[in-house]
């Protein structure tokens, strides 16, 4: 969001050949929103609500442009409304609100209340002209003393029944605004339960994509018996959405994974991005999505291959 404050910069991005998708953030990790909406009090009496963007007028300008517009959710990590309204977060055993490694609040997912709130978020930016809503980090929390945790009021679900049915109540009110719903998921969690909720097998029957984050510097020594699979990035995503293509067998849902265009503990090259998209494209994945957190990107690896 901050990116599409900058006068012309999302013209900048639209100007790319190739590209045909575009994420916005309607929410982002600080619990930030981008724009002011009306429908959503909460979002301007906890001061989450800023004025990045105008939503109707940038989902206007991406349109005009013939490219396709997905406005990202942060739901459950989300420092502002944790700290603003402390009944809604996640505590500790003293009482105290819970932070993870990087000292941000998280809400508690199992509370209807948060549910609501990031919904009517993504209703207004349907409303707005978004086509798809992406909810990220649509789970537990993975890192940070989780001993500590406790979560006040009642667990109407087990952790790896809440995620689903979050999704699943996220999926009912949106479908009928006419916008698609998708969800962020670890690029491990189709390999194995990672103890966080997210189960790509029964979230993917609620929504219409599943987008695993298959970074290759993400995943540890010996994964998949690969010695490096940072140094392999191809046969990295190649391991993990042939993992995720079961767990979705038979559920409808798009497999579409973000891959990786920014440099952690080596330098990555065109021909690293370039290794990882024909990954995706030889398993026929329904496209991909690059990230890159300074949103600096290598443009030529959106074109088809020659």
């Amino acid at each position: 969001m901050a990116l599409a404050s900058l006068p012309g910069k999302l013209q900048d991005y639209l100007s790319l050949p190739g590209l045909n998708t575009i994420e916005l953030d309607v929410k982002d990790e600080n619990g930030r929103v981008g724009f002011v909406p009306s429908a959503v009090p909460l979002a301007r009496s906890t001061g989450a609500a800023g004025r990045f963007y105008k939503a109707k007028r940038a989902a206007r300008l991406v349109h005009a442009h013939g490219v396709y517009l997905i406005g990202r959710i942060v739901t459950f990590e989300d420092p502002v409304l944790s700290e603003q309204r402390p009944e809604l977060a996640i505590h500790t055993t003293d009482g105290s609100l819970w932070h993870n490694d990087a000292g941000l609040g998280w809400t508690n997912p199992y509370d209807r209340r948060v549910w609501r709130y990031n919904v009517d978020l993504a209703a207004a930016a349907a409303k707005a002209g978004f086509d798809e809503i992406q909810f990220d980090y649509v789970r537990f929390p993975s890192d940070g003393d989780l001993s500590l945790i406790r979560y006040p009021g009642p667990r109407p679900h087990p952790m790896a029944w809440t995620i689903p049915a979050f999704v699943q109540y996220a999926a009912k009110r949106l479908h009928p605004l006419g916008v698609r719903v998708s969800v962020d998921v670890f690029g491990l969690s189709a390999t194995r339960d990672l103890g966080i909720g997210q189960l790509p097998r029964r979230i993917s029957g609620h929504v219409d994509a599943v987008y695993p984050m298959v970074y290759p510097s993400h995943f540890n020594s010996g994964e998949y018996n690969l010695a490096d699979p940072d140094a392999v990035p191809g046969q990295t995503v190649t391991r993990s959405l042939l993992d995720f293509q079961t767990a979705l067998e038979g559920r409808g849902a798009r497999l579409t994974p973000w891959l990786q265009d920014f440099s952690l503990g080596r330098t990555y090259t065109l021909d690293d991005v370039r290794a990882q998209i024909a990954a995706a494209r030889a398993l026929h994945t329904h496209g991909f999505l690059l990230w890159n957190a300074e949103g600096l990107y290598d443009a030529p690896a959106l074109l088809p291959p020659a």
